[in-house]
């Protein structure tokens, strides 16, 4: 017997009316979309990539809560900069996120100028989870 794939959606985010879910779960894998700095207070994404990347971690905690897991949970995180110098404030906050340098996921960060609008900074995140059916 297969075990059911769940779309995870939550409030205050979405892929701009594309039909694309958030995450996707699979008895304990998690795997998110594409997670960018929307604001869930506005539903605008922020012009500065000072502001996108707390946000962005922000929305990846709350799809990641959403998905029954957490930032303990992620074995891999993939991070999209528009320019270089957005690198140190990824940084900053992946400390704050990930504290133990014996117990962080794997991650690649990449630049890539074709991000949409003023989308500054994105990433994709997989997890895993105890299945419990």
């Amino acid at each position: 017997m297969s075990i059911a794939r769940r779309s995870i959606e939550i409030e205050g985010f979405n892929h701009a009316g594309q039909p694309i879910p958030a995450a996707s779960r699979k008895g304990g894998l998690i795997v998110t979309g594409g997670v960018y700095g929307l604001d869930p207070s506005t539903g605008r994404l922020p012009d500065s990539v000072a502001e996108q990347v707390p946000l962005m971690f922000m929305q990846l905690e709350r799809i990641l809560a959403e998905a029954g897991a957490g930032f303990d949970d992620v074995v891999r995180l993939t991070v999209y900069v528009k320019t270089p110098e957005a690198r140190p404030l990824v940084n900053e906050e992946w400390l704050r996120v990930f504290p133990d340098p014996t117990s962080r996921p794997a991650r690649h960060t990449l630049t890539y100028e074709h991000l949409p609008a003023n989308m500054l900074v994105q990433c994709d995140a997989i997890a895993m989870v105890a299945d419990h059916g």
